[in-house]
């Protein structure tokens, strides 16, 4: 089996939880009514919370993940 022929066969779990341990995403949030930005697991947990989004994305870094862009 071809690395093509397996990634065709990933299951939607599978795809899921790829990059689940590498990358994170930002966006605004609110958090007991104060507005800020969520820090997002790569399945969309959010992990953490932060007032500024530089803040936020420091956090990401801080911690070895790669900050993702999500649109």
């Amino acid at each position: 089996m071809t690395r093509i022929d397996g990634t065709r066969n990933m299951t939607a779990h599978d795809l899921a939880v790829l990059g689940l341990q590498h990358y994170a995403y930002v966006r605004p949030a609110n958090l007991d009514g104060a507005q800020g930005f969520g820090i997002f697991a790569a399945d969309g947990t959010q992990v953490a919370f932060a007032p500024s989004r530089s803040l936020a994305e420091q956090t990401v870094r801080e911690h070895d993940f790669e900050l993702a862009t999500v649109h």
